[in-house]
């Protein structure tokens, strides 16, 4: 019941295009990675997961529980899988009892919650003592598009929030550990300033054939910057982890 080895993972990288278009998709999957423990965890919930299934993919022995505002994700097929089990929730109202769940993940979700600091209190009240919480969120350096020069294709940054459901651009590690309160065990970045040329161009307001013919250009530097990038070099968004306490 431990983490998929990483080859896997990627393998499954859900997001059309997996290696052009939804290349930044990878970026994220591999960060993600990076910072999950390698522990034989049983029973996770995902929260915001919606028809990803990336917490199952990660975790592909254990028993996921994926929670969504949206119940249309219920017929996604990765939640149609005999050990997910999905339910229509609020993050910041979980339907669980105390210390339920071995790790709980929220990949893209407190950057869509008004209510970030509920959200994490509730996930903290269904984690077990000396479980996880792994989260992604953009950070301080994210901005759309990221260059200056990229703006006469892009749609404005205030749509693209709009669109995405972003209520804030993202969080400093900082920001996270006061909000969490707890000390992050590991923390990788991804979508580096090199890289995140292929995510612009991705959301831009080119045709489809357009942005797969750009993405594919600029594919030999997107690939090389994503080898070359380490965990704690500078990207526009992070994975981390953080353990709640064992009790004592």
């Amino acid at each position: 019941m431990h983490k998929a080895p990483l080859t896997d993972f990627l393998s499954h990288n859900p997001f059309p295009n997996p290696l052009t278009q939804g290349f930044f998709y990878r970026e994220k999957m591999r960060a993600i990675h990076r910072i999950t423990p390698n522990k034989p965890f049983q029973q996770i919930l995902e929260v915001g997961g919606g028809q990803s299934g990336l917490s199952a993919l990660l975790f592909p022995e254990a028993k996921i529980t994926n929670i969504d505002l949206n119940p249309e994700y219920a017929q996604a097929p990765c939640n149609q899988q005999e050990r997910v089990r999905f339910i229509c929730a609020d993050a910041t109202n979980l339907p669980f009892e105390n210390e339920s769940f071995d790790a709980i993940t929220m990949f893209d979700l407190l950057e869509h919650v008004p209510d970030d600091q509920k959200a994490v209190l509730e996930a903290l009240r269904v984690l077990r003592p000396g479980g996880f919480l792994l989260i992604s969120t953009p950070n301080e350096n994210w901005r759309f598009p990221y260059y200056e020069f990229m703006k006469p294709i892009c749609p404005a940054e205030t749509e693209v929030m709009a669109e995405w459901g972003h209520v804030r651009r993202g969080y400093t590690l900082a920001e996270l550990q006061a909000l969490i309160n707890l000390p992050y065990r590991e923390y990788a970045t991804f979508i580096n300033p090199l890289t995140v040329f292929c995510h612009d161009i991705a959301f831009s307001r080119l045709s489809h054939r357009q942005r797969q013919l750009l993405c594919t250009v600029v594919s030999p530097l997107t690939w090389l910057s994503y080898y070359l990038h380490k965990p704690q070099a500078i990207g526009t968004e992070t994975a981390s982890a953080w353990q709640k306490g064992e009790e004592k």
